[in-house]
């Protein structure tokens, strides 16, 4: 008889083999593809929440935590300080003439110092610029450019001497889409003669280019109440038009540490007057700014309430 040569493994053997050598392939392909699911949630492109836009007046709420979204009760007043949540507010320069036109340029830095440039665009701008008085005269509401390497700059004016504060009320947007909102402070100063004018007194109403302003509502310290603003001109009342996507905004700082609180109304008007939902996280005397818009132009109504 011929010699067959050395007898090959039997079918069980084979069946046992390729089954083991199937589980090892299949594990080592599942180790790999959780990786690369890793990899792609941390740096993948960014989500469509990058071109988020607030609808006017949707779910009333106030900008006013230092970061964080802005829906709810913040537990402190935003712009407080300079940095907040790994982001800060530089300035290029802090000193202006008083009374003179300039240009205020300044930059948003993450925690490696690198300017922030994504920003999402909230109530119809990406950066939202408060500029005050430190005595809360000279109320400016400002829209700033942005620049492609990050810097924004806008024309800015201190009509009197002495410190004012500049808060920056923006939205970042992370690579993966994430959004946090941020609200950063920083002092700027006209050098001069500086004489801080006393708050006015308490009132509900208030005159402004003709049109006389009012409000129904009782601010309490840690609640959320309604304050309901109604504008009126020579025959009734006004003609209010949508401003910034919304029928009024309305800002109120704190004296003393100048805590910022910047509230958004309801989507439409309640019998022709601007609903808000105010929240104030502590008792003192507050300085509201209502933004509204007539005939394409916009005023600011001042107010001033003390919270108990």
């Amino acid at each position: 008889m011929a010699d067959q040569g050395p007898a090959g493994p039997d079918r069980s053997t084979l069946r046992l083999a390729l089954v083991v050598g199937g589980l090892v392939l299949a594990v080592l392909l599942g180790f790999g593809l959780g990786r690369l699911n890793t990899t792609g949630a941390a740096t993948g492109s960014p989500s469509l929440a990058a071109e988020h836009t607030d609808p006017p007046g949707v779910a009333p709420h106030n900008h006013g935590s230092a970061a964080g979204t802005d829906q709810g009760a913040p537990t402190e007043p935003g712009g407080l300080a300079v940095s907040s949540a790994g982001f800060t507010l530089a300035p290029l320069a802090s000193e202006f003439a008083a009374g003179r036109p300039g240009q205020l340029r300044f930059q948003v830095r993450d925690a490696q110092r690198r300017p922030v440039t994504r920003f999402a665009i909230v109530h119809d701008k990406p950066m939202h610029l408060i500029v005050v008085r430190r005595d809360l005269t000279g109320y400016q509401h400002l829209h700033p450019t942005m620049a492609a390497d990050g810097t924004w700059s806008v024309p800015l004016t201190l009509g009197q001497p002495g410190l004012w504060r500049a808060y920056a009320d923006f939205t970042v947007v992370a690579d993966n889409g994430a959004q946090t909102a941020v609200t950063l402070g920083t002092d700027l100063v006209a050098p001069g003669d500086y004489r801080p004018r006393p708050l006015p007194g308490p009132a509900t109403s208030t005159t402004v280019d003709g049109f006389t302003v009012g409000y129904q509502g009782t601010p309490q310290a840690g609640a959320t109440v309604p304050l309901t603003f109604r504008v009126d001109g020579a025959g009734g009342a006004a003609p209010l038009e949508r401003y910034l996507g919304a029928y009024g905004h309305l800002v109120a700082l704190r004296e003393g540490d100048l805590g910022y609180l910047h509230v958004h109304p309801e989507t439409e008007l309640v019998d022709g007057q601007i609903k808000f939902w105010l929240t104030t996280p502590g008792p003192g005397r507050y300085r509201l700014y209502l933004d509204f818009q007539v005939n394409a132009e916009v005023r600011t109504a001042e107010f001033t309430v003390t919270v108990s």
